[in-house]
């Protein structure tokens, strides 16, 4: 799981990664119109209605560039802001506020899309059992970002990486011959503190799961009726979890089946950035 502490911890690199993408000797820009150090600051404004988040992340890009720069809000990740709301003010060198504006904003404005998408998902769940969960669908490189801010939206994290559990998917049956096979395989291999998930397509590989002892169940590209099938097969017997194809508007037909878990990749690969703008740059004394 995914939470503050954790990007605290590893945001660094990430970020000063993304500025050597975008700084690689100088920015000729800036240096032409500011060549000396001056005090500056500028608004950051939000230009849509939805969840903010990745605010930490915003701050700390101009921090890596000048120490001594910070950032001034009475707004935190996870609230809910309107067009034309003034969400802070950054405070720093005016060469290093024209040099972070890009980086600080991709990662907030990225963060914020995929916060507001997910809290439109969870809201189609309200009163029912299924909980939500992302995938490894995840932009190279943004993963601890963009699963950070799946949890800001209210949605439960999937496994981080492949070191994070075992989940058997359809061509690791192909590899291993067989669905029991398969379950049987990492019964061997893997720690006995680990659950393992396997992916099923068809009612027949759900009965041979449920026979192998797998602990969860995922239905991939079932339909509702067959996914009603395959539950009556398990019986309680492993948790349950629909993938493929989920869609928001899909999302109340699916917990209505009854599965314990939904799972979409579109909250992580499909999310539209949130408008957000850093405008009115001035130099102070």
């Amino acid at each position: 799981m995914i939470s503050g502490v954790t990007i605290k911890i590893n945001m660094d690199d990430y970020i000063l990664n993304t500025l050597k993408e975008d700084i690689t000797s100088e920015d000729v820009s800036t240096n032409a119109v500011m060549p000396e150090d001056k005090k500056g600051k500028a608004d950051l404004i939000c230009k849509q209605d939805g969840i903010i988040c990745g605010l930490q992340v915003f701050e700390r890009t101009f921090k890596l560039l000048d120490e001594s720069s910070y950032f001034e809000t009475d707004v935190k990740d996870g609230d809910f802001v309107k067009k034309g709301q003034l969400i802070g003010v950054i405070y720093g060198d005016v060469k290093v506020l024209l040099s972070g504006e890009r980086t600080a904003l991709n990662y907030l404005q990225r963060m914020s899309g995929i916060a507001t998408i997910t809290k439109e998902y969870v809201a189609e769940l309200e009163g029912y059992n299924t909980v939500l969960l992302d995938t490894r669908k995840t932009t190279p490189n943004l993963r601890p970002f963009e699963k950070y801010a799946v949890k800001v939206g209210g949605a439960t994290n999937h496994r981080y990486n492949l070191s994070d559990g075992v989940l058997l998917k359809d061509n690791h049956i192909g590899a291993a011959g067989s669905v029991k096979k398969a379950i049987e395989m990492a019964k061997a291999y893997a720690p006995f503190v680990r659950k393992i998930e396997i992916e099923t397509e068809t009612l027949e590989q759900v009965k041979d799961a449920v026979e192998a002892g797998a602990d969860i169940i995922m239905l991939d590209n079932m339909d509702n009726e067959t996914m009603k099938k395959a539950l009556e097969i398990i019986d309680g017997r492993a948790e349950t979890e629909c993938s493929g194809n989920v869609t928001k508007e899909r999302l109340k037909e699916i917990a209505e089946v009854g599965v314990d878990f939904v799972s979409s990749g579109a909250l992580t690969h499909s999310a539209p950035i949130m408008d957000i703008s850093l405008k009115n740059l001035k130099p102070i004394e």
